[in-house]
């Protein structure tokens, strides 16, 4: 489910800019071995929303600086991780289909997907060493933290006492650690002062929090069209998200819906089970806890973006909760079948 949420960002030349990073990023996956090249760019091919490569020259722009050659590339870095990170995650998922194209793994193998996953982040690290030590010490200490994060939930799956403090450790680490560093690394190749790279960098972080608890309420509300791709994929996977947490701590021990996922939940691939469970989730008021959650990390976005003091910082400030009015309309529509 696609939101356009960089439609109409304030920054003169933007789509000439993201023109420009698709070029550099097309050409950063070049390998002598042509074999090595397909594979590499079969996502980048694909297509996708470029969002943290936009939050890297949105973050430059705040500081008053234009996307030239070092920030776009600096952009490009943090679209390697991600798309290195999709490799793997289609192998860890089984995946076969990513983006309406069949994913890596599915197309040509498991190992393959995984080696050229590595050769992805191994192109990120070159790009942001060549940069400056700084921007490479930050896109490394990040790598760490999307590990951590996803080693995280990995661990916790199939775990009906997962708590939402342990959520959002997940979460920070896998998706908003990547944001954060999306708009902080555009800010220092930018040669911003400390105090605005900070908050440009929280802005990522909160959007990043946002982004994930938005999917993860998607994820049990919205149908197959308007996600493309099957709902409840998380929940038949057994990676209870902050709607499935809080619907299952807000419900007495015994209850209907533990008791339900404690006995089948690594058989829950029935789609008339799947609905039971998101049915169960949506009316016991875990949408909209989920949702008041959401905006407190919004809202201090919102409020950070303002105090900066100029257009493209008020826009990335209020992307969040862009996010949100979109994830609310869905969740009221489908409440008032």
């Amino acid at each position: 489910m696609t939101v356009h949420i960089l439609s109409n960002i304030p920054i003169s030349g933007f789509d000439n800019y993201m023109l420009d990073l698709e070029s550099l990023l097309a050409k950063s996956v070049i390998s002598t071995d042509p074999n090595i090249t397909e594979v590499a760019s079969h996502l980048i091919n694909a297509g996708g929303k470029r969002i943290r490569p936009a939050l890297a020259i949105a973050a430059a722009a705040s500081a008053g600086i234009d996307a030239n050659t070092s920030i776009l590339l600096s952009g490009v870095s943090v679209e390697l991780v991600h798309l290195a990170s999709l490799y793997h995650d289609d192998v860890m998922d089984d995946a076969l289909q990513r983006r309406n194209v069949p994913s890596v793994n599915s197309k040509w193998s498991n190992l393959i997907a995984i080696v050229v996953g590595d050769f992805l982040l191994a192109k990120a690290a070159g790009i942001a060493a060549r940069l400056g030590q700084n921007t490479a010490q930050l896109l490394a200490d990040t790598l760490g933290l999307l590990c951590e994060g996803q080693i995280l939930e990995v661990n916790a799956t199939y775990d009906s006492n997962r708590t939402v403090d342990h959520y959002l450790d997940a979460i920070s680490g896998k998706t908003a650690s990547l944001m954060a560093t999306s708009c902080k690394i555009g800010a220092l190749v930018a040669n911003t002062d400390e105090s605005l790279a900070l908050d440009l960098e929280r802005i990522g972080y909160l959007f990043g929090i946002t982004y994930q608890i938005r999917d993860d309420i998607l994820d049990i509300v919205a149908t197959f069209e308007e996600l493309g791709k099957a709902p409840a994929q998380d929940l038949a996977e057994g990676v209870y998200t902050l709607p499935i947490i809080i619907a299952l701590a807000d419900e007495p021990k015994g209850s209907d819906l533990r008791k339900f996922l404690e006995r089948n939940s690594r058989d829950l691939q029935n789609e008339s089970e799947l609905e039971f469970v998101r049915s169960k989730i949506i009316t016991s008021g875990a949408i909209e806890k989920s949702l008041a959650i959401a905006r407190g990390y919004a809202d201090e976005a919102s409020a950070i973006g303002s105090g900066i003091g100029n257009p493209v910082a008020e826009f990335l400030g209020l992307m969040s909760s862009k996010l949100l009015d979109d994830v609310e309309a869905t969740f009221e529509k489908r409440t008032a079948l």
